[in-house]
């Protein structure tokens, strides 16, 4: 207990000194300026997220974007973290060239949207504000090069770069809640669901997605054809931009760069059930595990990651041989 308190008490020092260290590209009167407009930009970020009417969550988003973008206008704001944001991703790449603000609005019982914004590292302001159209992409979702201007909205909660022969480019990991219509409590009535029939709620989903973030000429591009795959049928080849994964509302999926493995790794998605004609199938974790590894620049698929078999039971022999019992005690029959 002794040691596990000195660690505790190591770390929190630790993370004093780099927010010192952060804060101190900073002048005082910086930060003390800053301080003040993030109190009010935590309240803003609560109530988007949080206010019991969608005009309430309307105006608090409405509020807090000409906010936050005033605070960034700050000298060197790109070192302030901005930890009281809780409801507000900000996501790092390793070589901290810029940042990312994303967060996600409940508008209704069929509608979730994504705000966002990258600011890049320099002592002046240079934002890149991300306008929200994923509800304007269909088939073309996985193939389709986008911009700032039509950013496929998520809640970005890692990001991961990486050396192509173009040059560096970014892993994108990001939440869409898209069709996951949850409990909400409107006021002045009792707290509800939104009446779905069971059939109906099991063709509800979310997903995740990995995008891939490049800069040219100062314009942010989202989607590149560096994700591989190969046809087990015909042994050809194609490629997507980004690759998004579609689930249950009641799965838990993950879908992350691990770093001791080096790869992207991701739940395998199975169709649960038969596939009612008109209808898309409902996708559900089969305890399997697909991924990317990065090879000359692109993403190669492996259809399984974890695909170790042994010829043998790892036992010399079974736990019950040469054993007067069983497991419940009883003798063996001859």
């Amino acid at each position: 207990m002794k040691y596990l308190v000195i660690v505790l008490v190591l770390l929190y020092s630790f993370n004093c000194l780099q927010a010192q260290s952060t804060l101190s590209n900073l002048d005082s009167t910086a930060v003390k300026e800053l301080k003040k407009m993030e109190d009010t930009l935590a309240l803003f970020a609560y109530a988007v997220l949080n206010a019991k009417q969608a005009d309430q969550r309307f105006l608090a988003v409405r509020a807090f974007i000409p906010m936050l973008t005033k605070a960034l206008k700050i000298e060197n704001s790109f070192h302030y973290p901005f930890e009281r944001l809780r409801n507000v991703s900000i996501q790092y790449p390793q070589d901290s060239t810029f940042r990312i603000f994303s967060w996600q609005l409940y508008v209704d019982s069929s509608d979730y949207r994504y705000y966002g914004a990258i600011q890049m590292n320099t002592s002046d302001l240079k934002l890149i504000p991300l306008v929200d159209r994923s509800f304007q992409l269909q088939e073309e979702v996985e193939q389709a090069i986008l911009f700032n201007e039509n950013w496929y909205g998520a809640l970005y909660y890692n990001i991961k770069d990486f050396d192509t022969p173009e040059g560096r480019k970014y892993l994108l990991f990001g939440y869409d809640n898209y069709e996951n219509f949850e409990r909400f409590e409107e006021e002045g009535d009792r707290e509800r669901e939104f009446a779905f029939s069971h059939n109906d709620y099991e063709h509800l989903s979310k997903r995740k997605v990995i995008d891939v973030l490049s800069f040219k000429q100062g314009k942010a591009i989202f989607g590149a054809p560096l994700f591989v795959h190969t046809n087990p049928k015909s042994k050809t080849t194609y490629t997507k931009n980004r690759v998004v994964l579609e689930f249950s509302t009641d799965a838990v999926v993950s879908c992350n760069y691990d770093d001791f493995e080096q790869m992207i790794i991701f739940d395998h998605l199975m169709p649960m059930g038969e596939v009612i004609p008109g209808e898309k199938p409902v996708y559900m974790p089969d305890g399997t595990y697909e991924g990317y590894r990065l090879q000359n620049g692109k993403w190669i698929h492996v259809e399984n990651v974890f695909n170790t078999t042994v010829e043998r039971a790892p036992r010399e022999q079974p736990i019950l041989d040469q054993r007067p019992k069983d497991l419940f005690g009883k003798s063996p029959k001859r």
